[in-house]
């Protein structure tokens, strides 16, 4: 029993909300086996792709489906992968209970903001890219697939390549001055301010505060291998050109 030295019990434990950041796998249809073999051929490059990652599974897209879902092959297939799959959300009443039986909570829906659009005037401004911070972690010379540096309540500048595989991890800003082909996690500790810059944008995954986005397409012309700045709007990613 933990005591104080005044004679007061002490708890052996605290409970406090906790923020961390999940990867959202958004299902586009009931098939599971389907998706079980995308996702393999998808990974098939890359198997150390996922690290015990927690997974939320959203139905939002198949929430007016008529078939089951076969909820435990597809959270043995993400297990397989070294993936935790620990909520789910946006289903039908069936699915959600279907999804519990297995130990999965419920996590709710995301509620877009109203938003007003402003009226838009094309007007040319100079683009501006913020200093990194003068404690950054600096890196100057290439991260090979597997590795990982964490730049701990500051920026992470990388001044080589960052390979396929490779990641780097910021609570501030991520700066890649180099091809950025790997993992770019910015805003960690949950900064929605945060950014990401590369002078060569081939990203395999991006992240600002715990949102994430996989590049499983070939971004457009305008982006592949162009230098770009990534930034956070609501919800989701969003990639443009410096």
């Amino acid at each position: 029993m933990a005591v104080e030295l005044n004679g007061a019990l002490r708890p052996s434990f605290d409970l406090k909300s906790a923020q961390l950041p999940v990867l959202s796998m958004v299902l586009r249809e009931t098939n599971v086996h389907a998706l079980i073999d995308d996702l393999a051929k998808r990974l098939v490059d890359d198997p150390d792709f996922f690290d015990n990652d927690p997974v939320l599974i959203d139905l939002s897209h198949v929430a007016d489906a008529a078939e089951e879902i076969d909820f435990s092959a597809l959270v043995a297939a993400l297990r397989a992968h070294r993936t935790v799959p620990v909520a789910v959300r946006g289903g039908n009443e069936k699915q959600m209970a279907d999804a519990h039986a297995l130990g999965l909570t419920a996590a709710p829906d995301i509620v877009p903001a109203r938003r007003v659009e402003p009226e838009i005037r094309e007007v040319e401004v100079p683009v501006e890219v913020p200093a990194p911070l003068a404690d950054a972690v600096i890196v100057d010379k290439p991260l090979r697939s597997g590795q990982r540096v964490y730049a701990k309540g500051t920026d992470i500048v990388v001044l080589a390549m960052v390979s396929y595989g490779a990641e780097v991890i910021a609570d501030g800003n991520v700066h890649v001055y180099a091809p950025l082909r790997g993992r770019a996690v910015a805003g960690a500790s949950g900064n929605t301010q945060a950014r990401i810059f590369s002078t060569c944008m081939e990203a395999q995954l991006l992240s600002i505060a715990g949102i994430y986005r996989t590049i499983e397409t070939d971004l457009p012309p305008e982006l592949a291998g162009k230098a770009a700045k990534v930034h956070l709007e609501g919800e989701k990613i969003i990639i443009e050109p410096v």
